[in-house]
């Protein structure tokens, strides 16, 4: 066993994974070791697709007997266990750990001949060792049942100690299992990951409770402030209410005179403002027939612009007309169309008029 547990420290750190060291301390990493762990985990997810490839039939049998070892001392911390709690702990349970210890043991044994060709020999060893190991713990059972330290360590305690073997316990068979079967550990790796994570979430939750106990201490403490503050104001408060009620004796008196004077007072203002009343609404009348003759004036000046633009309108296009109709005539007389035609000569004359005219109408045709 010894040997084998060497031979398992001699194999490449990179393959033990770096959340083991929290799931055992139980303790919350520090900064430094967050950061070893983050550098220990992109190291980790690099080497795990060389991790998933099977190891050697040498290295099983050697990681197998050092997890056979672990499982014979949980089994042995099992017993040391104090009588108090092992009575309250269910028959199941007891049923269970039995048959786990019976299979753990088996495991080994069941291994196939032809995925171990040439380490069959190795194979009774193991057995035997296995064998000697739950001998031991039969004949220390009676021993370590014992209630030794029963007075020191609290029940919870005890229960806390029997779920992280029972953990552990089932972790290294799940291994021991894959093992045989494929070669791998990768269950192991999960395992840790898994618990690392629980750590970490139950870390969270013990520094968010540190920082809910800090607000509320302080909040207490500003409560009691508060509440100092609050008596101080309500005494001031006090001792204001009964200055007023004697200034509002004072006042009442005085208030009895103002309202004598003031209601007369009131009288006058009203005849006052009732005569203003009066002249305001004479303006306002004479304001508004002013403006109703300036919007009449208005009016009529609109409208007699409207008459003299029209009136320039038509002349506009009665002009416009004639000039297109002098036009038009010009042009039927030019080109002797219509009643507008020129008595016809001789034909020498003719063709004179012809050639001139048509020289006319040339010069016309260019200008245009």
């Amino acid at each position: 066993m010894e040997e084998g547990q060497i031979e398992a420290s001699n194999l490449p750190s990179k393959v033990w994974h770096s959340e083991v060291t929290v799931s055992v301390t139980g303790k919350p990493p520090s900064a430094v070791e967050e950061e070893e762990e983050e550098t220990a985990e992109e190291a980790d997810r690099e080497v795990i697709p060389e991790i998933t490839e099977p190891f050697s039939i040498l290295d099983v049998l050697r990681i197998s007997a050092v997890l056979d070892d672990t499982t014979a001392q949980l089994s042995i911390l099992n017993y040391i266990m104090p009588v108090q709690y092992e009575r309250r702990q269910s028959i199941s349970m007891k049923k269970n750990n039995s048959l786990e210890k019976l299979s753990e043991t088996s495991r080994i044994s069941k291994i196939s001949t032809p995925f171990l060709p040439k380490e069959e020999t190795k194979l009774p060893e193991i057995q035997k060792e296995s064998q000697y190991t739950d001998e031991f713990n039969k004949m220390q059972d009676p021993v370590f049942k014992t209630p030794t330290r029963q007075t020191i360590m609290s029940t919870e305690i005890l229960k806390k100690i029997q779920m992280d073997r029972q953990f552990f316990s089932d972790i290294i068979t799940n291994t021991m299992q894959e093992l045989e079967e494929s070669g791998t550990f990768t269950s192991l790796l999960k395992a840790l990951g898994k618990e690392r994570e629980n750590k970490m979430h139950f870390y969270d939750i013990i520094a968010r409770e540190e920082k809910g106990k800090k607000q509320i201490r302080s909040l207490q403490k500003q409560l009691l402030n508060v509440k100092r503050e609050r008596q101080a104001e309500v005494q001031s408060r006090n001792e204001y209410i009964a200055h007023l009620k004697d200034q509002l004796q004072e006042m009442k008196a005085k208030t009895n005179m103002e309202n004598r004077y003031m209601k007369k007072n009131t009288e006058l203002q009203i005849a006052q403002t009732q005569k203003k009343c009066n002249r305001t609404e004479e303006l306002l009348l004479e304001e508004i027939e002013i403006r109703e003759y300036e919007q009449v004036i208005v009016e009529d000046r609109i409208e007699k612009e409207k008459i003299r633009k029209k009136i320039e309108q038509d002349d506009l296009e009665l002009k416009s007309i004639i000039k297109l109709q002098a036009w038009w005539r010009g042009t039927m007389v030019r080109k002797e169309t219509g009643g507008f035609r020129l008595p016809k000569k001789d034909k020498d004359d003719g063709k004179d008029s012809k050639g001139k005219g048509k020289d006319k109408d040339k010069r016309r045709g260019k200008k245009k």
